[in-house]
């Protein structure tokens, strides 16, 4: 595997964002800027569709080569039920952590898809979710339509985000992660994940772990 490999149907060149925590979070609320609906908006947009306030990434896939991966990433979230996950809690096994919200159409695009792998590979890999804009009645609806059956962390205040803007732009929802045993970054997909290829990440991961 080459230190970075791109698909080869879109670009993927890695990017790289630092910035403070409240340049990150403006960041984020320009990409929600569509999305100042109520709560209740938006877990009938988790029910019933629409198209509200996100900005999607597009499409592109980046993997990095075992030995050109960065340090472990670290950050400390809460959940919805009051509890605490930590990037150190992850490691052990490859993770996957997708970043979304109840709002955003690629999200609920490929929420069915996240589920259907989760299921597959639940036994081998961690599934955390970062929800980025949605109070937690907005979270566990969009949950529930979904039958999602992995926790989600709430990164209302964009700490998540900061911690992994090296891998992951403010402005770009859907995002999701691939995190080897060791809690580094090994693969990132942009925008909504095609469920083949998110699939053939994970098992890659997975096969070097083992």
């Amino acid at each position: 595997m080459n230190s970075l490999r791109s698909s080869s149907a879109r670009p993927a060149a890695r990017t790289r964002v630092r910035t403070g925590l409240v340049a990150v979070v403006a960041s984020l609320g320009l990409a929600l800027t569509g999305c100042a609906t109520t709560d209740d908006n938006l877990a009938q947009q988790a029910n019933a569709g629409g198209d509200k306030g996100y900005v999607a990434g597009d499409g592109s896939v980046s993997e990095y080569a075992a030995d050109k991966r960065g340090e472990p990433v670290a950050f400390d979230a809460k959940m919805f039920d009051g509890s605490t996950v930590t990037a150190e809690s992850l490691r052990g096994k490859p993770a996957v952590v997708n970043f979304w919200y109840a709002g955003c159409a690629p999200c609920r695009a490929e929420a069915p898809d996240l589920v259907a792998l989760h299921g597959e590979y639940k036994d081998e890999a961690q599934f955390l979710g970062v929800n980025l804009r949605d109070q937690q009645a907005t979270a566990e609806a969009f949950e529930r339509n979904f039958k999602v059956g992995y926790p989600s962390a709430s990164d209302l205040d964009g700490a998540v985000l900061l911690a992994l803007s090296d891998y992951v732009p403010p402005q770009a929802v859907p995002t999701t992660l691939v995190l080897d045993s060791q809690g580094r970054v090994a693969a990132r997909v942009l925008g909504k994940a095609d469920k083949s290829t998110l699939a053939a990440l994970i098992k890659d991961t997975v096969a070097e772990s083992a």
